[in-house]
């Protein structure tokens, strides 16, 4: 596969994911207002960061030849509900949410730096600097939830791998593709 498709998924899919997160924060904080206002600020903050990486990937894309996701109607709805739900959970299950997807996007962040090493500096360095955001959040997360049992292992497992196939979905299987070649690349 041309490298610039793949670079134009990535793009799609980090600026869909970015639009899924907006709606995720957004649904939470709307929740959040009416039952826990204290965590409203955070939330806010974390949704602004969100938005503006939202915005640096869709700019990114036109000299790319990349274009919006086709499937960022998934991405909304799935975003809200996952905010919604979670957030009907109480404040600990907002937290066990953003650290699942967190998780999630700092691993495919991961694999997309590896891919893009020698292929797009730009992209990598932008990609770069918004991973260090996310990983913010993930501590952030993982500070406020508290302590996790099996039931929060096996929600935040459950969350990561909805993540996971949605970006798999988005990407039409390239974050598979990426990780086989950046293996063979590294024997």
């Amino acid at each position: 596969m041309a490298p610039e498709i793949t670079i134009g998924r990535i793009l799609k899919v980090n600026h869909a994911g970015e639009y899924g997160a907006i709606r995720i924060y957004g649904a939470q904080i709307w929740i959040a207002r009416r039952f826990y206002p204290a965590i409203v600020a955070p939330l806010s903050d974390i949704r602004e960061h969100e938005i503006e990486h939202c915005r640096l990937f869709r700019d990114a894309m036109p000299a790319r030849g990349a274009r919006p996701c086709r499937v960022m109607s998934f991405w909304s709805l799935g975003g809200f509900v996952l905010g919604f739900a979670t957030a009907l959970l109480g404040q600990r299950m907002i937290w066990i949410c953003t650290e699942a997807v967190e998780s999630a996007v700092h691993r495919h962040l991961v694999d997309q730096l590896g891919y893009l090493e020698g292929r797009d500096a730009e992209l990598k360095s932008l990609i770069s600097s918004i991973q260090d955001e996310e990983l913010s959040h993930l501590h952030e997360a993982q500070v406020r939830r508290g302590g996790a049992g099996p039931v929060q292992r096996g929600a935040v497992a459950l969350i990561g791998a909805l993540t996971d196939m949605l970006i798999w979905l988005s990407t039409w299987g390239d974050s598979t593709r990426m990780m086989r070649e950046m293996r063979k690349g590294s024997n």
